[in-house]
């Protein structure tokens, strides 16, 4: 049974006890807290009850005050029937109030008898039990016993023992012409009382409202409706999204969630693609069928998607800004040159990929003088410049590297570089053979300047970055991704347990840090946001190299007088292991080859060590410049790499006019196109291209080929595939006056949300220091250290980073 438990009126009830506080104590305290709140609601209920009771003794006072002012006024009119000067008829006012006093009477003795409100109130009087119910027919029973009127009939009690709607009267009782009381209805009441009746014989809903929708009143009311809607033309002929559709954007909308779990992307397209077939072949019948061009059709599934989510929002009018998740206050660029701001994870004299490469991208993009270029690269303390740069080459500030570096980039490129060099805090890590950012390394560019980055290996500056995310500070983040990590970790003790976390970890990072990346060739992890294309070029030295050897072959000189060369930085995953295998498996096949190796690296020893084990004919030296003069006349370059993205010395040999041996391989794609590119593809097959390359003369390379190779080409590549070539060219003005809209789509993106959150995790997880040790980082490396506050003239690490953050 229902208990209905009325709310309460008086100011107590704003004091009770809350039942948390309750249920936390004893079952004697949850009587006690049960007991206590029943009497507070019968006392609510008998205060309602007094309340009433008062209410019904004024009613009671209203009547024979009323009572009085009636007999005065009956009083009153009577001396005035008794002065003669009043000559307009008195006689009429005089028996209107007569008639009127008897029906005021009968009222009055009907609501004013001394037992009416007794009797009222007598079944609301009751002591409270168990349970509060409210009775309604007490009432009706109790008011019906005592108005009674004369006759001894009861006013809206009906023989049918119920009360109905015809059973009111709302009607004027007049007398007729023989003294018999007729009854007159009101016009309005008596086209309610029809309405009534016929709602009591009618069942049916649509019979009840049938006879109302034609109605004129009706008409205008649902006109007036319409105009309060707020619809575009097109509303009428864009079908609405259906579950299916709904589901499939749903689906998309979470793939950077499902690819954190390990579904692939392939996967989720294709149960997309399975539930958009059925509605986009009904879209299409209906299109065709109305003679009318559907919004389905284009041949991409994604795109058809979106089309249709913002062509049904957009009839409905709906309007969404910003997100969770999302910094939409950017800095604006500057009114004359936008700025782009170059990050990389190495530095010269340190002869690698990722401290050449972002060095000649800087001085390219800067050569064009449309925008600012700034190149952030770390600074090592001295003792880490020990372990890291060869020769013993060490620097006493940054000022004095910055020198070296660009005195070694205005050598080959052969004009004067017009851009800024910036360091950030760096640490040496042995075990993972790289040098890992210390600190917040975005703060090393000013609010003012950050408009355009570009991360260099994106994934290796975030793994342990504990900072402000680069798409929050920055317009638009662009990362290119250099190295296969997985590669290189697979070879080490639990390398596939390791590639796993680390594949994740990589996804993440990318995902929350970059807008778009760039990925050299397919031979790197499938990260999100990212496109293939090689966007490094040569040293312009290595073309010139070429054009001069080319010259000598033409002259009829011999331009290659020796034969063929390994050259790599001497570790296992730079393809020293797949070379030792091969020239061991195939020793009498390759009985004639001499093979000179130039290299330096931890695993020297090693490597030469196994060599002479397995009785091979190589010849070690140390490592050099590749652009030496002493390397100009080996003709063959063979490179078995596979675990390079895109090898820097094989793109330098070939600008060089020699031949070039590789395997065939995702990392070697851009170079197979090349006549002199000579790939493999079994441990036979490189055997055939060796002796292939050996007795004959390479081609000459032609000027488109040399151009494609060329920094210039690499610029414009990387300009149209990162969208700089857009972004760079949008009107400022037009962007600066705008700036306060500055995201505006059509509903919330559930990918940049999903991508906050990563970023939000990511960011927790880093700050703290259990977990990055526990992860492999440099331990004490969240923040710099004195050493590095000193040699970069920064804040002391406990002004940076103060033991309490308030």
């Amino acid at each position: 049974m229902n208990n209905f438990i009325p709310q309460a009126v008086t100011s107590s009830s704003t004091s009770r006890t809350s039942p948390a506080t309750a249920a936390g104590g004893s079952p004697t305290s949850a009587l006690s807290f049960i007991s206590k709140g029943w009497r507070e609601v019968r006392d609510s209920a008998d205060a309602d009850i007094r309340l009433m009771r008062d209410r019904a003794n004024s009613f009671k006072n209203l009547a024979s005050s009323l009572d009085r002012e009636l007999e005065n006024f009956i009083n009153s009119a009577s001396s005035f029937s008794a002065i003669k000067s009043y000559s307009a008829s008195p006689s009429t006012e005089i028996d209107f109030v007569k008639k009127l006093q008897p029906k005021l009477s009968e009222f009055r003795r009907a609501y004013s008898s001394p037992d009416f409100s007794r009797r009222v109130l007598e079944k609301w009087s009751r002591p409270t039990t168990s349970r509060i119910r409210i009775d309604l027919s007490a009432i009706k029973n109790a008011i019906v016993e005592e108005a009674e009127v004369d006759g001894g009939q009861r006013v809206g009690q009906s023989g049918r023992g119920r009360v109905r709607f015809t059973d009111f009267r709302w009607d004027w009782k007049t007398e007729g012409e023989e003294g018999e009381e007729k009854f007159r209805d009101w016009e309005p009441i008596r086209a309610l009382k029809t309405k009534l009746k016929d709602f009591e014989v009618k069942k049916s809903p649509d019979e009840i409202f049938s006879s109302w929708r034609n109605n004129e009143l009706v008409e205008k009311f649902k006109s007036s409706l319409k105009a309060f809607r707020w619809e575009t033309q097109d509303s009428k002929d864009v079908p609405p999204l259906d579950v299916p559709e709904l589901l499939a954007y749903f689906v998309r909308q979470s793939e950077p969630f499902l690819d954190q779990l390990g579904v692939r992307k392939d996967i989720c397209d294709k149960i997309v693609e399975g539930l958009c077939s059925k509605r986009k072949n009904q879209l299409l019948m209906h299109s065709l069928s109305g003679g009318e061009s559907s919004v389905i059709e284009g041949d991409n599934i994604n795109d058809e998607l979106d089309l249709r989510i913002a062509s049904v929002l957009q009839s409905t009018g709906h309007h969404y800004d910003g997100g969770f998740w999302s910094d939409l206050v950017k800095h604006s660029p500057p009114e004359k040159k936008r700025h782009v701001a170059i990050v990389t994870t190495a530095s010269l004299p340190w002869m690698t990929g990722t401290a050449v490469n972002p060095l000649f991208r800087a001085a390219y993009l800067a050569k064009s003088e449309k925008q600012k270029v700034t190149l952030l690269v770390p600074w090592l303390c001295m003792s880490d410049q020990e372990l890291v740069y060869p020769n013993k080459l060490t620097f006493n500030s940054p000022e004095e590297q910055e020198h070296y570096i660009r005195n070694w980039l205005e050598e080959r490129i052969g004009f004067k570089t017009d851009f800024k060099i910036s360091f950030y805090p760096g640490k040496f890590s042995k075990e993972r053979r790289s040098i890992l950012p210390t600190g917040d390394t975005s703060q090393f560019i000013s609010s003012k300047e950050a408009d355009i980055a570009i991360l260099e290996e994106p994934e290796h500056l975030n793994w342990y970055h504990h900072g402000r995310r680069w798409t929050d500070k920055f317009n638009h983040v662009v990362g290119v991704v250099h190295t296969n990590y997985l590669e290189y970790i697979k070879r080490e003790k639990n390398g596939a347990v390791q590639a796993f976390f680390v594949k994740h970890v990589n996804n993440l990072v990318a995902r929350a840090h970059c807008h778009k990346v760039v990925r050299l060739s397919a031979a790197t992890q499938d990260l999100p946001k990212s496109i293939i294309c090689n966007v490094h070029g040569v040293n312009p030295k290595f073309l010139e190299i070429g054009e001069k050897l080319a010259s000598e072959r033409a002259a009829g000189q011999q331009a290659f007088s020796k034969g063929a060369y390994f050259l790599g930085k001497m570790v296992w995953a730079k393809g020293y292991r797949e070379l030792l295998d091969l020239l061991s498996k195939h020793k009498t096949e390759l009985s004639s080859l001499k093979l000179d190796v130039f290299g330096n690296g931890e695993d020297s020893h090693e490597v030469q060590s196994t060599a002479q084990k397995l009785k091979l004919d190589l010849n070690f030296q140390k490592g050099r410049d590749h652009a030496d003069d002493s390397l100009h006349g080996y003709k063959v370059f063979i490179n078995p790499s596979v675990s390079d993205v895109l090898c820097t010395a094989t793109a330098e040999a070939l600008a060089m006019g020699k031949f070039v041996v590789c395997a065939d391989h995702p990392s070697n794609e851009f170079f197979s196109s090349f006549p002199n590119c000579l790939t493999y593809k079994t441990s036979d097959d490189f055997v055939v291209k060796v002796k292939e390359a050996m007795a004959k003369e390479p081609e000459p390379l032609t000027p488109e080929q040399r151009y494609r190779l060329s920094w210039e080409a690499a610029t414009e590549r990387f300009m149209e595939h990162s969208d700089l070539d857009k972004i760079l060219g949008m009107d400022l003005r037009n962007l600066k006056s705008n700036k306060s809209v500055t995201k505006s789509v059509s509903m919330p993106n559930l990918s940049d949300m999903v991508d906050g959150g990563l970023a939000f995790a990511h960011f927790c997880f880093t700050g703290s220091e259990l977990f990055r040790l526990a992860t492999g980082a440099i331990p004490g490396s969240r923040n710099y250290d004195k050493q590095h506050s000193k040699d970069l003239n920064l804040l002391p690490p406990q002004v940076e980073d103060p033991i309490y953050h308030w």
